[in-house]
Formats: C-alpha cells, sequence, structure tokens
C-alpha cells in the first residue's frame, strides 16, 4: 500500500544512496586527476610563453602576456606578488616569475607601467 502512494522502501532508498555515493566518488576521482594534467599544461604553457623573455640576447618579436597586460590595466596598480599570484604563478616557478619580472621591466621601459616601491601602475 504504501508503494502505491509513492513512497519508496527505505532499503531502496539506502541502495540508492549507496549508488550515488559511489558515483560522487568516481567523478571526484575522475576530476582530481583532469586537475593535475591541467596544471601541467599550464604550467608548460608558461614556460613556452616565458621562453623568448629568458634569453638575454632575443631577436625578433616576443609576444607579452595578455593576462599581465589585462591584469595591469584592471587593477590600476597591483604588487608584485599579487600578479605572480593572479597569473597562476607558484613561488618555484623561478623561470616563469624571472620571465613576467622581464616583461615588467620591458613595459616599463616603454612607459606604459611604472614602478613605484609597493608594486606596478598602468599609465598609458
Amino acid at each position: 500500500m504504501a508503494v502505491e502512494e509513492g513512497l519508496v522502501p527505505r532499503h531502496e532508498i539506502a541502495k540508492e544512496l549507496e549508488q550515488t555515493k559511489a558515483e560522487n566518488k568516481t567523478l571526484r576521482d575522475d576530476l582530481r586527476q583532469k586537475e593535475v594534467v591541467l596544471q601541467r599544461y599550464e604550467g608548460e604553457l608558461r614556460r613556452y610563453r616565458a621562453e623568448p623573455f629568458q634569453a638575454d640576447q632575443f631577436q625578433g618579436v616576443r609576444p607579452y602576456s595578455r593576462e599581465l597586460v589585462d591584469i595591469l590595466k584592471r587593477a590600476g596598480h597591483v604588487g608584485s606578488y599579487q600578479i605572480l599570484e593572479l597569473l597562476g604563478i607558484g613561488p618555484g616557478e623561478s623561470e616563469a616569475i624571472k620571465a613576467v619580472s622581464r616583461q615588467l621591466e620591458e613595459l616599463e621601459k616603454f612607459n606604459l607601467i611604472k614602478a613605484d616601491g609597493k608594486g606596478w601602475q598602468w599609465i598609458a
């Protein structure tokens, strides 16, 4: 009679709950794996984009980080550590940090930004 009124027996609810928990665990594991792969790809992309700014005697055109320029324009004034954080660059990524520093120096040479004791400011 309870089934006829739309009520589901307790054992079926418990079974469905266990299935949902198992599916949830599987999806979480899959998401973790994809996050690790994404982090690796992002690291490789940062290294690739940083290469032109690591060479002392580079000749040719260097593409500046669009993200860096957007951060500087949007924030108005932003600290160096905050820039790295917004770009997703960790403290152990020394090559990426050097590349960002060189880009900032180059942008300053072109009078697009200025440095003060607290960070960088977009002035163009």
